[in-house]
């Protein structure tokens, strides 16, 4: 079994450029692949590999300035969910775009898995899905309120615009893992509220620990690598991703008249040109013929 490491923490890297190469060696040698995220306020990614390999890099990424208490979240897979290993320099971990938000001065308070589905069970609790458009589209919690941003930026925006609804309302917000929750709470704290809370691990610790007949949570989670999905037990789920536009498709989507395979779906058939279309067709024969071969195109 392959073991899979989901791992976020801020922290004040110096020099971050200085930790890509040595990083991008240490996982190379171990046979780790995945992506890591490096910048001045910390790390973020996602890495699959042996389990000795594993344990050898986080051992590494908890050697480095302000990371020895790193904590990070594991499932398993059959098969290698990453073609490569990719170590990137970022301007933010996260991206929110907002400079002056800072995690590491405070966040909303913690709520654990097992306390979760009390909480957002109050009536006076809105709980918030601070997750991308594509990702709430297959699962979410029961009667969460989804922004429908397609990007983690859009939500200051969001939330200046509808601020309102949510007058004497206690907010809980949730993420696949919890990063996004960590800048999302120091936000809404610093717009002035008191009671915000966040799901401490993300979707994935409650999918891992909360067991499926006492579970709030409806559908899959959208995960960012070759699974796509994971269900309860975080095993994998049943969506595949359209190669041209990365989005999450169920096995009826696949079925519809503007799939093929490898260039467009129904989310994208309109959002690329003749151009585009040929790229994503040269790629999804190169793909084909390393498949033939026995071989793993990095495309795919």
């Amino acid at each position: 079994m392959i073991t899979i490491a989901a791992l976020y923490h801020f922290t004040r890297f110096a020099d971050p450029a200085s930790l890509r190469a040595p990083l991008q060696t240490a996982a190379e040698a171990q046979g780790i692949r995945g992506s890591l995220l490096i910048a001045a306020e910390g790390i973020n990614g996602t890495i699959a590999g042996s389990r000795s390999g594993i344990d050898a890099l986080l051992t590494m990424i908890r050697a480095l300035p302000g990371c020895a208490d790193l904590e990070h979240k594991e499932s398993w897979s059959e098969t290698m969910p990453f073609g490569r290993m990719k170590v990137r320099l970022k301007r933010e971990i996260v991206t929110m775009g907002q400079p002056d938000i800072d995690p590491r001065a405070r966040v909303g308070h913690y709520v654990a898995a097992q306390d979760w589905n009390d909480l957002i069970s109050q009536p006076d609790v809105a709980v918030i899905d601070t997750r991308n458009d594509y990702e709430v589209a297959i699962g979410t919690f029961r009667g969460a309120v989804d922004p429908d941003t397609r990007s983690f930026r859009d939500f200051p925006a969001w939330w200046a615009a509808n601020k309102d609804r949510f007058h004497n309302k206690r907010i809980a917000m949730f993420c696949t893992g919890g990063i996004r929750c960590e800048k999302s709470t120091n936000f809404l704290l610093g717009q002035g509220l008191d009671e915000v809370y966040h799901l401490k691990g993300g979707i994935l610790k409650y999918l891992e620990d909360v067991p499926q007949d006492q579970s709030l949570w409806d559908g899959e989670c959208y995960v960012f690598d070759q699974r796509v999905s994971v269900g309860h037990g975080l095993v994998p789920g049943a969506y595949d991703s359209c190669h041209a536009c990365r989005r999450p498709l169920a096995p009826d989507d696949k079925l519809r008249p503007e799939y093929e395979l490898g260039v467009q779906c129904h989310h994208c058939v309109d959002e690329y040109g003749p151009e585009d279309r040929a790229r994503f067709r040269e790629r999804m024969h190169q793909m084909t013929l390393a498949q033939k071969r026995g071989q793993r195109h990095l495309g795919g």
